[in-house]
């Protein structure tokens, strides 16, 4: 199996090579890995590489499942445009 064929996360889409190499930078928590690599942060706010993730965690470091911290997920924002805030704000005067 080449693990740069397997894909842990399809969103950022990040495979099981690119993790272990996150993982032997020093990376050991989702939330970290979130912020570095964007991992749980696509369309499917990590539905789908949450478990997956936790497991390599679990695999890697021995850390109890149990233990190891669910990621924590936000939804999206929607964006506002500029000219939206300013006729906003005119209307306000």
């Amino acid at each position: 199996m080449d693990k740069r064929d397997v894909i842990v996360c399809r969103c950022s889409d990040l495979t099981l090579a690119d993790l272990e190499a996150l993982f032997n930078t020093g990376y050991k928590t989702f939330e970290e890995l979130k912020r570095i690599a964007r991992i749980g942060m696509g369309p499917c706010q990590g539905t789908t590489c949450g478990p997956i993730v936790r497991s390599a965690i679990h695999r890697r470091f021995k850390e109890p499942i149990e233990r190891i911290p669910l990621h924590r997920a936000r939804p999206f924002n929607i964006g506002i445009k500029l000219g939206a805030i300013k006729e906003a704000a005119d209307d306000e005067s």
